[in-house]
């Protein structure tokens, strides 16, 4: 794989940072033309998407950061390394999912409607972003036999171990992200009470990254106990997506129940 794509002049494009401005950029358009749709406000949907974008970026790189803490006490000098390098995708999800949350609250857009209109789209944008990931072979697999049918050979990463066969977890990985959309579009159809769509969200990637989390090989990525880091986080998420599911439709039941009819 190449991360180094092209060069214009003295800027370089790299495969891991275009796959994902695609992605971004996939997933607003196809917001913006929903929520325009359902009648939201373009101006709006633009600055959510700003906010989001915002948040999960700084989320991302704080996780990260969290993750090499025990690196980073013991030689501050790796801060600046790992300021250009390493994100972690799970900060960015809760901390766009914050930013969103905080938008919707100054500007008066409903933050659940929101939620589950971006979700399918963003799992888009993380099948879209995981190209990139096999582009810089970062987040790379465990190593496997040679003769596996399905095993990648890095020859020039600066991430993966070069000329080592090894599981291809970013195609896995970028394959469940576009099942995932596929399957929150469906449910999107059948699902009527806002925040359900965005719990299937969290249920789903939660539990696919739980699992292919044993399969990864690339071991800085920090850990609690003998959980990684990520595979700790989605516990917490899978258990909020249940009670989102679940909760919300009896949450909502008892509001429309509790309202005085009009007649």
């Amino acid at each position: 794989m190449k991360n180094d794509l092209f060069s214009v002049g003295p800027f370089t494009v790299h495969g891991y940072g275009l796959m994902m401005a695609i992605g971004i950029l996939t997933a607003y358009f196809l917001v913006e033309r929903n929520g325009k749709k359902r009648g939201m406000d373009e101006n709006k949907i633009f600055m959510l998407a700003v906010w989001a974008v915002a948040g999960g970026l700084v989320g991302a790189k704080f996780l990260y950061l969290l993750t090499r803490l025990p690196d980073l006490l013991a030689d501050p000098s790796l801060f600046v390394h790992c300021l250009k390098d390493g994100f972690v995708v799970y900060g960015s999800i809760i901390g766009g999912i914050l930013a969103a949350f905080l938008y919707c609250k100054r500007s008066g857009l409903p933050f659940w409607a929101v939620f589950d209109l971006v979700v399918p789209n963003l799992a888009l944008a993380q099948g879209i972003g995981r190209i990139g990931c096999l582009l810089a072979g970062c987040c790379y697999g465990m190593e496997v036999h040679a003769d596996n049918p399905i095993a990648i050979v890095f020859e020039n990463s600066a991430y993966a171990p070069n000329h080592v066969p090894l599981l291809p977890t970013q195609v896995i990985s970028s394959v469940l992200n576009f099942l995932h959309y596929a399957v929150l579009l469906w449910l999107s159809k059948r699902l009527h009470r806002d925040g359900q769509l965005a719990g299937c969200y969290l249920i789903f990637y939660s539990i696919g990254r739980f699992v292919l989390e044993f399969f990864r090989g690339d071991m800085i990525r920090g850990n609690v106990g003998s959980l990684s880091t990520s595979q700790f986080i989605s516990l917490f998420m899978a258990f909020a997506g249940f009670v989102m599911v679940f909760g919300m439709q009896k949450f909502q039941r008892k509001r429309e129940t509790s309202e005085p009819s009009q007649e």
